[in-house]
């Protein structure tokens, strides 16, 4: 188990939810909470810290505060700012996510013309 705090240049609530969003989709995240105050985002779990960090800094200015081994909570944490990431949330190597193939078929008009008709 790891533990990582971030400090993520986020403006708003809806940054803040991207940002989490995107952390939570890798494997082995176990929970999240982001301080808006401070702008520091503490991921916790069993994952890869650069993955997460290169994922961040494609988007925002991302700077590492430390990495290190998680403690035990003491249960102090507010329940509600705590993000609990969802085990079957990521992407699976077996899923497939493209788009079936959809023939493009133009729409014709009956010409007054038409031999065939």
């Amino acid at each position: 188990m790891k533990k990582l705090v971030l400090t993520v240049n986020v403006r708003d609530a809806k940054e803040k939810s991207k940002a989490m969003q995107a952390v939570s989709r890798f494997h082995g995240i176990g929970s999240l909470n982001m301080d808006m105050k401070d702008k520091k985002l503490t991921v916790s779990g069993d994952f890869d810290p650069v993955k997460v960090v290169n994922k961040l800094r494609k988007s925002w200015h991302t700077e590492i505060v430390s990495v290190g081994p998680a403690k035990e909570d003491d249960g102090k944490k507010n329940e509600d700012q705590v993000v609990k990431a969802y085990p079957g949330y990521y992407p699976t190597p077996h899923t497939n996510y493209y788009m079936p193939y959809m023939p493009y078929m133009p729409y014709y008009e009956e010409t007054p013309n038409c031999v065939i008709c």
